[in-house]
């Protein structure tokens, strides 16, 4: 399928990128200017920001928390938001945070993580992690039912969601029950021949090839390793015991194909996965093109796999 002409419209009024390495303080700028007001944003119970602290003594955290509904107790979902390790905020990612809570019935919790090159790696990764302890602790405010407590991400936050998951398995955290990957990053080693996608999507659909190294930059310079699976998840070589995992791609996304593996290694290991390829979408359309009634479907697809439709 081609790309859809929403989308294709949208890339074709964008101006050519600067030349030069990206700015993360014009680019974070740029992006929190396109932040719709309150009055227009998608109207839940309630919306609250707080700062998570865990009993380890970890930098505290803010975090949005959102509640679809009234109740005593609720669900939980934590969300990482995308960005390329070095962009995106609480802000910027409030609709998406807002249409999950509203979609699935679950309190969702916004993790607003130290960003690359400032925070050096771990940091951010340290942070999403601290933030789902958190939120399975008693007297936290969140009143979690102590049923589901799942972990989502587009992109780079996907990176993290899956990390979060291997980690919290690794250190016999069980208390994580769905992990969820929107378009996730699972592979930082740039070698254009390790997918078919980088090659067959390389140009002309939004986020390009070409571009994966410079925009991954701050986050490898400041001392993750592609080769550690905290940082590429697809290189884990046991993935047994995992989450069950709902694996999101797009069809014309430059990255399609490392999710697409993940999805299937997952399944070789015993692990329920399904993978879900969104034809005619690039990368980013959960962020930017759910607006679209056939890509809104990914938040009910979501609360379907959580069990919640």
């Amino acid at each position: 399928m081609t790309l859809h002409p929403e989308i294709a419209k949208f890339l074709a009024t964008l101006p050519a990128p600067p030349e030069g390495p990206p700015d993360p303080v014009a680019m974070r700028a740029a992006d929190e200017a396109h932040v719709a007001p309150p009055e227009e944003r998608l109207p839940l119970h309630a919306v609250e920001d707080l700062t998570a602290t865990t009993p380890a003594g970890e930098v505290p955290v803010p975090v949005r928390v959102y509640t679809p509904v009234a109740a005593e107790r609720h669900g939980v979902l934590v969300y990482f938001h995308g960005g390329a390790f070095f962009l995106g905020s609480l802000n910027t990612h409030d609709h998406v945070a807002r249409s999950l809570a509203k979609e699935t019935g679950l309190k969702v919790v916004s993790v607003g993580y130290r960003l690359a090159p400032e925070a050096a790696f771990p940091a951010g990764l340290d942070d999403c992690y601290a933030v789902v302890r958190w939120a399975a602790q008693d007297g936290n405010g969140l009143d979690w039912d102590g049923t589901t407590l799942a972990v989502a991400g587009d992109s780079s936050g996907g990176t993290f969601a899956a990390a979060v998951a291997a980690r919290a398995h690794d250190d016999g955290f069980d208390r994580i029950t769905h992990q969820i990957l929107y378009y996730p990053s699972l592979d930082l080693d740039f070698d254009v021949d390790r997918y078919p996608s980088l090659r067959e999507n390389a140009v002309g659909y939004g986020l390009e090839t070409a571009g994966l190294k410079p925009f991954n930059a701050f986050y490898l310079d400041s001392g993750a390793d592609p080769a550690d699976p905290l940082v590429s998840p697809v290189k884990r070589a046991d993935l047994t015991g995992l989450p069950p995992a709902l694996v999101v791609t797009a069809e014309h996304d430059p990255m399609r194909d490392e999710g697409e593996l993940y999805g299937a290694r997952l399944r070789d290991a015993g692990v329920p996965a399904t993978v879900s390829r969104y034809e005619g979408a690039g990368h980013g359309f959960v962020q930017h093109f759910s607006w679209i009634p056939e890509y809104h479907r990914v938040f009910e697809e979501t609360a379907a796999f959580l069990g919640r439709r």
